[in-house]
């Protein structure tokens, strides 16, 4: 069982810029169209666990609905899931090991945890077992940070680093225990 973060950051750390916007992500160019390993990554995951403002922003994406995955959002909002998403989306509340192991108990046993307080709130409950975490040369100077604090250190060792599209750095961390 695993939770693993998969996300990209600018050189200084946001995941969203000043305005809440991840255009920049696409500022880097990517001729050939390479997925950057997401294919791969999402081939181990079992379903995802976002928040509700990453719901949001997945929502306003012009596009089909971007997963093969159940996804479940946390919220204490939500009462329901957005119409015609009814068997894509599914809402969980409360502690954080609750409803890891909820999930785990139903066969969701690799977890892709997504979104920057979400990622925040599972380090701070010390869920995370992996990260992979690919940086853009791009300096934002402010923006939503992607860590947060914490009470005590959490200790991750690089198990692999690559160089994707002679621009993004792509590290992958595992958590020391």
């Amino acid at each position: 069982m695993s939770n693993i973060v998969y996300i990209a950051t600018s050189l200084d750390g946001y995941i969203a810029d000043k305005n809440g916007s991840i255009d920049w992500l696409h500022a880097t160019p990517n001729p050939d169209g390479s997925d950057l390993g997401y294919n791969n990554f999402i081939e181990r995951i079992d379903a995802l666990v976002m928040g509700r403002n990453t719901l949001d922003m997945v929502l306003s994406f012009d596009c089909d609905w971007p997963y093969t995955r159940p996804v479940f959002v946390l919220s204490n909002t939500m009462t329901r899931v957005p119409e015609g998403y009814e068997d894509k989306i599914f809402l969980v509340k409360g502690p954080l090991t609750t409803v890891v192991a909820s999930l785990n108990e139903q066969g969701y046993n690799n977890l892709y945890i997504d979104g920057g307080i979400t990622i925040q709130n599972f380090l701070k409950e010390d869920l995370i077992d992996e990260m992979i975490i690919t940086t853009i040369p791009v300096l934002l100077g402010g923006g939503s940070p992607l860590f947060g604090k914490l009470v005590t250190p959490r200790s991750f060792e690089l198990t692999g680093s690559e160089t994707l599209i002679n621009q993004l750095v792509q590290s992958h961390f595992t958590r020391v225990r």
